[in-house]
C-alpha cells in the first residue's frame, strides 16, 4: 500500500547512475522521484561500473527528501540478480523493475532482495498492461507503476500521435489496477525536449486521467511537471471553501451544502482535504 502520509510525486527524474554531473546537479532539482537508471541509459560494458557509482553516490548523499529509486536490469539479463544484490544494501526507497509482466516477477525480485525493499514496476507491454491487476496485488511491498509507452508503442505497431490515442486504454488501466491497490502512478516520458507546448499538454492529459506525475528525461521538463501535477492556487482556495462550507452545513444539521451552483457532499470534502494535505507536502518541500 501506499505510504499513509501524503507524498508529492509530481516529477520522476531518470538519471544514469554512471552521469556524475547530472546526479550532483540532480541534488538540487526540484524533482519529486529520482530514479537511478541501471538499465536502458547505460551500455552493457559500463554496467559494472555504473553500479559501483551509484552505490559511491549514495553514500555521499545530500539528495534531501527526495524519494530515491533505482531501476535494476530485468532478471533475464546478465546484470539483473547481480544488481538486486547491490540494491539490497542501498538505503533508498524502492526499486524500480523493468520489464515485468506477471506477478511472479515481482516476488522473484521481492526474494532476491530478501523483502528489503518497496517495489515500483515498469509497465511497458501488452502482457503487463492485461496483468496490470495481477502485478498489483503481487505484494504488499508494491508501491507503484511507471508507465513505458516507447517499448510498449514498439509491440502494438502503435504511432504516437500528441493525442496518444493509442495509448489511452493502456494508460487507464494501469491507472484502474494501482488505484484499486492503492498504488500510485506515474505517467510515462515525453520524448521530445524541444515540445514544450506538447509536453505541458500531455501533462495535462496524465493529470486529467488521474496520474499522480510525470517520468521525465530532463531537467527542463520539471516545471511542466511539478506545475500540471501540482495544486493551483485557485485549487486550494476551492477546497478550503468547500472544507469550510460543509463543517457550516453540518453544524446545522445539514448532510450537503451548494458551493459556487455545486452540490458537494462527504467525498468532496475527502477530495478537498487530500487536494490541501498534498499541497502541504509540496510547501514543506
Amino acid at each position: 500500500m501506499t505510504d499513509a502520509s501524503p507524498r508529492p510525486r509530481r516529477s520522476l527524474l531518470y538519471l544514469p547512475a554512471i552521469n556524475e554531473r547530472a546526479i550532483e546537479k540532480a541534488r538540487t532539482l526540484p524533482a519529486d522521484i529520482l530514479a537511478f537508471d541501471l538499465e536502458d541509459s547505460i551500455s552493457p560494458e559500463k554496467k559494472d561500473e555504473a553500479r559501483a557509482h551509484l552505490v559511491a553516490q549514495l553514500v555521499q548523499g545530500g539528495f534531501g527528501d527526495r524519494e530515491i529509486l533505482v531501476r535494476v536490469n530485468g532478471a533475464d539479463t546478465p546484470w539483473g540478480m547481480t544488481d538486486l544484490a547491490a540494491v539490497a544494501e542501498m538505503e533508498v526507497h524502492g526499486v524500480l523493475l523493468p520489464k515485468v509482466e506477471a506477478a511472479r516477477d515481482v516476488t522473484a525480485a521481492i526474494a532476491a532482495l530478501g523483502n528489503s525493499h518497496p517495489i515500483w514496476c515498469m509497465m511497458e507491454s501488452p502482457l503487463a498492461i492485461l496483468r496490470a491487476e495481477e502485478i498489483a496485488g503481487s505484494s504488499p511491498l508494491m508501491r507503484g507503476f511507471v508507465m513505458g509507452l516507447n517499448d510498449l508503442g514498439k509491440d502494438l505497431g502503435a504511432r504516437m500521435t500528441p493525442g496518444r490515442e493509442a495509448f489511452v486504454t493502456s494508460l487507464s488501466m494501469v491507472l484502474l489496477a494501482a488505484r484499486a491497490r492503492g498504488l500510485a502512478a506515474i505517467d510515462a516520458v515525453h520524448m521530445d525536449l524541444k515540445d514544450d507546448i506538447g509536453l505541458v499538454e500531455v501533462c495535462r492529459q496524465g493529470r486529467d486521467l488521474g496520474f499522480d506525475g510525470k517520468s521525465l528525461i530532463h531537467p527542463k521538463q520539471l516545471h511542466a511537471a511539478n506545475s500540471v501535477f501540482g495544486p493551483t492556487e485557485a485549487e486550494v482556495a476551492d477546497a478550503k471553501k468547500i472544507i469550510e462550507a460543509h463543517a457550516a452545513a453540518r453544524a446545522e444539521g445539514k448532510e450537503v451544502v451548494i458551493v459556487d451552483g455545486k452540490l458537494v457532499e462527504y467525498l468532496h470534502v475527502e477530495e478537498a482535504e487530500q487536494l490541501l494535505a498534498l499541497a502541504a507536502a509540496i510547501r514543506a518541500r
